[in-house]
């Protein structure tokens, strides 16, 4: 217990902040709209809500989509992207006491449909107003557009009529609030069921380290169809009494103009954001950011290498925090501290009531500052993938131990992420981490982005890096390769090359990495330089 005239301890504001905490996650803006109704809570461009109208239009369409056919335990399917729509459904559903499907409105068609499918959407609505690739989906299945009171134009699809509600937890710690799809691009779906008490944890943990508040402006770029968004962004917002400006795609000029326009307190973003930044800046010869209000940024969703790092933090004029976390953990495992900033690309320690181990390829704990399989356990884990025991089963042992697939190290306290476990390449019987060489080639000042991935060849296994440049460079994949030459070992340089207009990547700005080692297995691309 804090002593008089001393703050409380970060362990004793956690533990005060989780023993309040309500039983599901729209819950989370009603102290604010009883106490500050007229404070801002969502906005996007051209409209705000405050709490109070946000609170008012969670009610109004909790019983729309009662009178529309929608149980408690039905799954609820939300085609979007960000906005107030997008929000307001999210909290209204959870309302409902369904669950939330929440899918990025650019997936395709088929990946759109698999999802549908698999997760027995008893209704499926469309955010058409603010998302054309949501439309598009619309027209597709049939859903009819309506415009709602204060809420505006959404699409409907139709009731699917066989499909069975799932039982009520008495527990929040069990009740699902979403269904978050991680691997709908190949193979099968593969939903994961997420409490309200896993969000709920997590919002609170970065609520109350990251000292979130009232005062506080997010910038809504993250989707609030992939976790960060949906847990960190939204539900960590609200809870705090903050609000949040939602913008449904990311451009550089306009997330700048943004975050000066709407006096932003805190981004937060992946990698290849803030490295678009960086190069926009450097093209209109910007070399530091007048931004008062902006109090903190942070990375997160990807490495980090150390010079995007550095070069972003002398353009902001501040700290850009990093962390660590994974969709099946709601997601957060670990992160920086914003009172003690790092100099070094860590991921910082693993947050309060978080268990974690690294583990060798023997099932034993590693040593200290030697590599490891990540495994953890916590209230922030998943409740397993939606219909697909074996699949929870492979993964979560009978412990509880939920295996990441991560290999990290630990040292001084701190997390250090080195790689994915099916993404390490044994070369020559040497193992080798891609991040470490796409810290490499990052380096480059020519080089926007790089991705490295690993080649069966007869008997072993070599390096193929693919590389974005920046606009106009003319750097070659020989010189390329010369550079990363003079800095890695042998085994670690790339055997070969590939530049590309740009690495694909999935709408949150992870790069396709299984697209990448699919176009490297079938062969050296014609224009692909060897070393």
């Amino acid at each position: 217990m804090a002593t008089q005239g001393t703050a409380p301890s970060l362990d004793h504001r956690l533990a005060s902040a989780m023993a309040a905490l309500p039983a599901r996650i729209d819950q989370v803006i009603e102290p604010w709209a009883e106490r500050t109704p007229d404070a801002p809570a969502l906005a996007e461009e051209g409209r705000a809500w405050t709490y109070g109208e946000l609170a008012r239009n969670v009610g109004f369409l909790r019983d729309w989509l009662r009178q529309h056919g929608v149980r408690p335990g039905d799954r609820v399917m939300v085609v979007a992207e960000n906005g107030i729509a997008q929000a307001v459904l999210i909290l209204a559903i959870s309302a409902a006491d369904a669950w939330v499907v929440n899918v990025n409105a650019r997936l395709s068609a088929r990946e759109i449909d698999l999802i549908r499918d698999h997760s027995g959407a008893r209704r499926v609505l469309y955010t058409a107003a603010v998302s054309p690739d949501a439309r598009a989906h619309a027209e597709r299945h049939g859903a009819a557009l309506l415009d709602l009171p204060d809420v505006g134009p959404l699409a409907l699809g139709p009731l699917a009529p066989d499909v069975v509600p799932e039982p009520a937890a008495t527990d929040p710690a069990k009740q699902v609030a979403v269904l978050l799809y991680t691997s709908g691009t190949t193979g099968a779906p593969k939903g994961v069921m997420l409490s309200h008490h896993n969000i709920l944890f997590i919002a609170t943990t970065a609520r109350v380290m990251r000292k979130m508040g009232p005062g506080d402006r997010l910038y809504g770029i993250l989707p609030l169809a992939h976790i960060v968004g949906f847990s960190t962004v939204l539900t960590a917002t609200l809870m705090s009494g903050g609000s949040v400006h939602f913008a449904p795609r990311f451009q550089p000029e306009a997330a700048l103009a943004t975050l000066e326009r709407q006096r932003i307190t805190r981004f937060l973003g992946v990698p290849a954001m803030f490295q678009r930044i960086r190069e926009h800046c450097a093209t209109k010869g910007v070399t530091r950011l007048d931004l008062p209000d902006l109090a903190l940024i942070s990375a997160s969703g990807a490495p980090l290498d150390l010079d995007l790092k550095e070069g972003i933090e002398q353009l902001f004029g501040l700290p850009l925090n990093n962390g660590y976390g994974i969709t099946e953990c709601s997601p957060t495992i670990a992160m920086t501290s914003s009172d003690k900033p790092r100099r070094d690309e860590s991921v910082g320690e693993p947050i309060p009531g978080i268990e974690l181990r690294l583990l060798g390829p023997d099932h034993q704990p590693v040593a200290p500052g030697e590599v490891g399989e990540i495994h953890v356990r916590g209230p922030g884990l998943m409740q397993g993938y939606y219909r697909a025991p074996d699949l929870t089963a492979a993964v979560i042992d009978a412990e509880g131990w939920f295996n990441t697939g991560d290999l990290a190290r630990m040292q001084d306290g701190a997390l250090w992420i080195v790689g994915r476990s099916k993404e390490l390449i044994i070369r020559s019987g040497f193992n080798v981490y891609p991040p470490e060489i796409e810290a490499v080639l990052n380096a480059h000042p020519d080089v926007t982005l790089s991705a490295v991935v690993g080649r069966k060849v007869p008997g072993n296994e070599e390096v193929v890096a693919f590389v974005q440049l920046r606009p106009g460079a003319a750097t070659s994949a020989a010189g390329l390769a010369a550079f990363a030459a003079a800095r890695l070992a042998p085994y670690k340089r790339p055997a070969g090359i590939v530049l590309l207009d740009a690495l694909p990547t999935n709408p949150t700005g992870k790069i396709l990495k299984q697209q990448l080692a699919q176009q490297a297995a079938s062969g050296p691309a014609p224009d692909e330089a060897r070393s």
